[in-house]
């Protein structure tokens, strides 16, 4: 069994907490594009109040443990471990919750080629618990706006786990998929749900635009964050996303293994 003391030192020791990589000129830079309400980085999150890049500074060093001095505008963000392990506990207790349900769980990432494999395990181990794995909306089509202008990308689903692939270019079924922080997929996957009548989540489980489109809609949203994504801790500040955890998103996909097994055991689920 994993303790906590072994997952914090690989925590640190694989730097998705402690010192990461996120620059702290990148996540300055995203805070003050959500205080002018850029699209890019709300991610989904209709902000209920006025948030300044100072009252950002003080929300993510609180969740996450980065630095509270605004003066301080170059060099590497620091996430707490201790941070980090609180909300993979609260994370495990939600994950416990919906299997005690057999509640309908969805799954999505906007980050398949780091944190596919880490969902998968999620979404195994829940469906062998009794939770449905919602897959809607395979195959329909998304217009999202990119750097590059609008793109069309397809809904595709790869063990459980909903993603979007380039038109035209992977193959569905193959991995790893495509990069976004756009909540549209997640918004089409739900109507498309609604529209059909079946079941819809009760635990949503993502990143970027899937935890916070979700939780902006009213569904329950869990899923990490790193510290230049100040929207789903926004969101979790003012009750519309449940758990967020603070760590580096873009390492190897196989440094995320030991949280799988960490989060499983908490919960009391098979692996």
């Amino acid at each position: 069994m994993l303790t906590p003391e072994a997952l914090r030192a690989h925590l640190v020791g694989a730097r998705l907490a402690g010192t990461v990589a996120t620059s702290r000129e990148e996540s300055l830079r995203s805070y003050r594009l959500f205080a002018a309400r850029d699209p890019r980085v709300l991610l989904g999150i209709d902000p209920e109040r006025p948030w300044r890049q100072r009252d950002l500074i003080d929300l993510m060093a609180d969740r996450c443990g980065v630095s509270v001095d605004s003066r301080r505008t170059s060099g590497q963000d620091v996430i707490d471990p201790e941070r980090t392990l609180s909300a993979l506990d609260a994370f495990a207790e939600r994950l416990a919750g919906a299997a005690r349900r057999r509640a309908p769980v969805l799954l999505g990432t906007g980050h398949p080629h780091r944190l596919l494999g880490f969902y998968a395990a999620l979404a195994d181990a829940l469906s062998a618990a009794g939770c449905e794995v919602l897959t809607p909306a395979q195959g329909r089509c998304v217009d999202i706006t990119t750097r590059f202008g609008l793109r069309t990308y397809n809904l595709d689903y790869v063990r459980g786990v909903a993603l979007v692939r380039a038109s035209g270019g992977e193959r569905p079924g193959c991995e790893p998929g495509a990069h976004t922080h756009s909540p549209l997929p997640v918004r089409t996957v739900l109507a498309v749900a609604a529209e059909a009548g079946g079941p819809l989540p009760e635990l949503v489980i993502g990143d970027h635009g899937w935890v916070c489109g979700a939780g902006q809609l009213g569904f329950e949203a869990i899923g990490p964050a790193d510290t230049d994504d100040p929207a789903p801790f926004v969101g979790q500040a003012e009750g519309s996303v449940s758990v967020v955890v603070p760590l580096d998103d873009g390492v190897r996909s196989d440094y995320y293994l030991p949280l799988t097994r960490y989060v499983l055991n908490r919960a009391c689920l098979s692996q």
